[in-house]
């Protein structure tokens, strides 16, 4: 059964006090989520030991951790630049250490790059896959999960869909390494809602869920209720994050939960 969570787009470091991410983390309980997905960033903002005695004071729990903020630290998979290359697997290395405490995912996508970080895709995905394989290596000796995330052609230079992804893991070839959906970029570079979901299958590690228009949900396009039937037809039993951009935490995260568990009941 599908666990849902709420991804909580600004980084910790950004909030005002930490007051105030206890708070958000207990209206995110009280609202029904089972966890909280979190931009991870060096510094982070908050102690870690503190992070996890909030999060389980609560009663959340944090499938995953966002990589892509790195990006604007100028670390990229793709660069040809090998100091950036370098440290991006540097801090996804890190950050795996990270996930590891918290029995946590690692989320990439931004990190991959842009067109124009490399023009060239097939060298491009040269790059991201040596430096994937190296970061996969450290991945499977601390029994953490990275899922690359295929991310529409405006926001990420490759790897846009489903294919493209399980295509790199396979090129990969490691375990650690896995698939993962994400409705509002589905929406945008594939022909179905719902064959990536099939297509991923017992492989699918990870789903965001989030309206066309990045919205409320039932404010854009997107028919929820077959993306939901088909997570429930693979036996999907990881997380699904909603995602949020357009409207405060406190605006959006009760009622796209009800509507997401409406959804499911038709």
């Amino acid at each position: 059964m599908t666990k849902f969570s709420y991804i909580l787009l600004p980084p910790l470091r950004t909030f005002p006090s930490e007051a105030e991410i206890r708070d958000g983390f207990s209206y995110l309980r009280a609202a029904g989520y089972e966890g909280v997905e979190i931009n991870l960033t060096e510094p982070a903002g908050v102690s870690l030991t503190d992070l996890k005695d909030w999060i389980t004071n609560c009663g959340l729990t944090i499938p995953s951790f966002l990589t892509g903020e790195a990006y604007h630290d100028g670390l990229c998979l793709s660069s040809p630049d090998e100091t950036s290359r370098q440290g991006a697997v540097d801090r996804l290395c890190d950050y795996i250490r990270v996930a590891e405490q918290f029995g946590s995912i690692l989320v990439v996508g931004l990190l991959q790059g842009l067109r124009t970080d490399e023009p060239d895709e097939q060298v491009a995905n040269d790059r991201i896959a040596h430096c994937l394989a190296q970061v996969a290596s450290v991945a499977e000796r601390h029994g953490v999960d990275i899922v690359l995330e295929p991310v529409n052609h405006l926001q990420v230079g490759f790897n846009h869909t489903v294919t493209e992804v399980c295509a790199m893991i396979d090129r990969v070839g490691s375990t650690a390494i896995k698939p993962m959906v994400d409705t509002i970029h589905m929406n945008i570079e594939e022909r179905s809602m719902v064959e990536p979901i099939f297509q991923s299958a017992a492989n699918l590690r990870h789903v965001h869920l989030c309206e066309s228009n990045g919205g409320i949900f039932g404010t854009g396009n997107i028919d929820f209720a077959p993306i939901l039937n088909a997570l429930e037809q693979i036996d999907y039993a990881h997380f699904a994050s909603t995602k949020i951009y357009r409207a405060p935490m406190r605006d959006a995260a009760r009622s796209a939960l009800e509507f997401l568990q409406n959804e499911g009941r038709n």
